[in-house]
């Protein structure tokens, strides 16, 4: 079959159960209106945990046939590729022998949708950055975690910072702190909330001190919101700490 053949089975998938009224509210969620982050970006109604399923239904679809529902206008299409591109990497990850051409290829085509703009929505960035290059890169040189990051791109900024909770998750987070550094002056919100996050994650999954050390040096200059989110499961005494010195 053609590779927009089989990619139409996905899509038949999904358009049968879709729904209309969560399509609405999708809509609105993910601001798809005028001058909002999501502009433009078209929902037709299938929450993710029900795309889940169809993408593991969809596991060994090939890459070509991914691609075409990557290059969808309709958003769950594109999720819909990206969840067998995070399936398809964890079980070539998983299995006995791992295999690191398919690792590879995969990696390269999910980097390759990044940089034509496919992954162009907060959600669709944390539910595959981590999974693939976040593992990928683990044990490579990181180079491309700072060059995505230094892009102006939210999306491609965003990929950067949730590829390194990839590495925390596995006890490092010298690209995280390095990183985060880089974009503090970035006051959009979801880099604002993304970088509070992965600064978050590091006090909470490698060690309490380094986000502690990276709030002493850098604390005055961020913005309120990163600051929030990468204070909150500290006491309140230190919170007011850290805010004091921001406001100072």
């Amino acid at each position: 079959m053609t590779p927009a053949s089989k990619a139409d089975e996905v899509v038949a998938v999904l358009t049968e159960i879709a729904d209309a009224d969560d399509a609405a509210q999708l809509q609105r969620f993910f601001k798809t209106g005028p001058g909002e982050y999501g502009e433009g970006d078209v929902f037709v109604g299938v929450r993710v945990p029900a795309i889940r399923k169809v993408a593991k239904g969809f596991a060994h679809l090939a890459l070509d046939d991914v691609d075409a529902l990557l290059d969808s206008p309709v958003h769950e299409h594109r999720l819909a590729g990206l969840l067998i591109l995070v399936e398809q990497f964890t079980r070539a990850s998983r299995a006995r022998n791992r295999d690191d051409d398919a690792r590879e290829r995969i990696a390269q085509h999910y980097l390759a949708a990044v940089l034509r703009g496919r992954v162009d929505n907060w959600d669709l960035v944390d539910l595959s950055a981590l999974y693939i290059l976040g593992d990928w890169l683990f044990d490579k040189p990181r180079e491309l975690v700072f060059e995505l990051g230094a892009d102006d791109d939210l999306w491609r900024r965003r990929v950067a910072l949730l590829t390194t909770f990839g590495f925390i998750r596995r006890g490092d987070a010298s690209t995280t702190l390095d990183l985060a550094a880089r974009v503090l002056n970035d006051r959009r919100d979801l880099t604002q909330k993304a970088t509070g996050w992965m600064l978050r994650e590091v006090g909470k999954r490698v060690d309490r001190g380094l986000l502690l050390g990276f709030l002493d040096d850098h604390a005055a200059e961020m913005g309120a919101t990163a600051l929030s989110y990468a204070t909150e499961h500290l006491d309140a005494e230190t919170r007011v700490h850290y805010r004091t010195l921001r406001r100072g």
